[in-house]
């Protein structure tokens, strides 16, 4: 055991040194210094059992079925902009960042189990006031969305599933961030470094094409990832993954589910959104060939067409 993990460590040193740690200190931010850039209006900060939440809540108040969106691992709620900015001229969209991602940063307790998460997004929509929602997510987003939805049905009306965690799978491809935050001892070398192409290099990877990923975005998801106290709460995600733990709940659901998958995902295979169109009754699946692991985010225009057909359906 000592052994594996001296082994482990040393490759993790020897990558992050060929990485460029002498020129890839990357200090923890507050979250006050980023606030600017990523947060202007309609940006907003609620205070959640003692946690300030970063959440846009866009579109008529009027509208009596909300759509809420949940970002995947190390994303944040500005992965569903182009939706947003489609979605909202008629219906109301909330979206926000988890626990331990985006702006809204660590929890107290360092608990990222699913059921945490589940037990958080029904709070907030109980602290909004929501009574009954559609709930989409994107990968560990949309594991959290149909947990929800198995968890409290009456209060979820559709389902919409974006290359959606909850099934065991071998992965093509992961993220090199990820893969340093699996190993052990990481939170304590990777506290203060981060290389920011090892952050290109992770969004790269799970676009379908590559080239469409730009300074901007990158800045992005490293700016995200350099808020105080966001990359000890992905090691400790990490540690605490149950890969399909939950998954015999998926054939409970009776939520009208649409099911988006990018084609070239390398991180969660198809496979695992034709199980869920299996599983689900009803459900429907629709495959984008060109696009990777966060087709929302690669190309909203034509992903959000499929919602916008299936939301008419409703």
């Amino acid at each position: 055991m000592i052994a594996t993990w001296l082994l482990r460590a040393a490759g993790l040193l020897i990558l992050l040194l060929a990485l460029g740690v002498g020129l890839s200190r990357a200090p923890e931010r507050p979250v006050q210094s980023l606030v600017p850039r990523w947060a202007p209006p309609p940006s907003e900060f609620i205070d959640l059992d003692g946690q300030l939440v970063h959440l846009r809540d866009q579109g008529p108040k009027t509208d009596t079925t909300p759509i809420v969106l949940i970002h995947g691992t190390s994303a944040s709620l500005h992965t569903w902009e182009g939706w947003v900015r489609e979605l909202q001229p008629t219906r109301r969209v909330i979206s926000f960042d988890l626990p331990g991602f985006g702006l809204t940063g660590p929890n107290d307790s360092g608990d990222y189990s699913d059921p945490a998460y589940v037990r958080f997004v029904l709070a907030l929509m109980d602290r909004l006031k929501l009574k009954q929602v559609v709930i989409g997510g994107n990968s560990l987003g949309g594991e959290i969305a149909w947990q929800v939805a198995a968890s409290a049905p009456a209060r979820v009306k559709a389902l919409v599933l974006v290359d959606a965690g909850g099934y065991d799978f071998q992965p093509e491809s992961i993220p090199l961030s990820f893969q340093l935050a699996r190993l052990p001892g990481a939170r304590y070398l990777i506290k203060g470094i981060l290389p920011r192409r090892l952050v290109e290099q992770s969004v790269r990877n799970v676009y379908g094409d590559p080239s469409k990923v730009g300074s901007e975005l990158v800045d992005r998801y490293f700016e995200m990832a350099v808020r105080e106290g966001n990359r000890e709460a992905l090691t400790q995600r990490m540690a605490q993954l149950e890969p399909g733990r939950y998954a015999q709940q998926v054939p409970t659901l009776k939520q009208p589910t649409l099911i988006l998958w990018g084609g070239r995902d390398r991180l969660i295979p198809l496979s695992n959104g034709q199980r869920f169109a299996r599983e689900i009754a009803g459900s429907e699946l629709k495959v984008f060939d060109a696009l990777g692991h966060v087709p929302q985010e690669e190309d909203p225009a034509q992903t959000v067409l499929a919602v916008k057909a299936f939301l008419a359906r409703l």
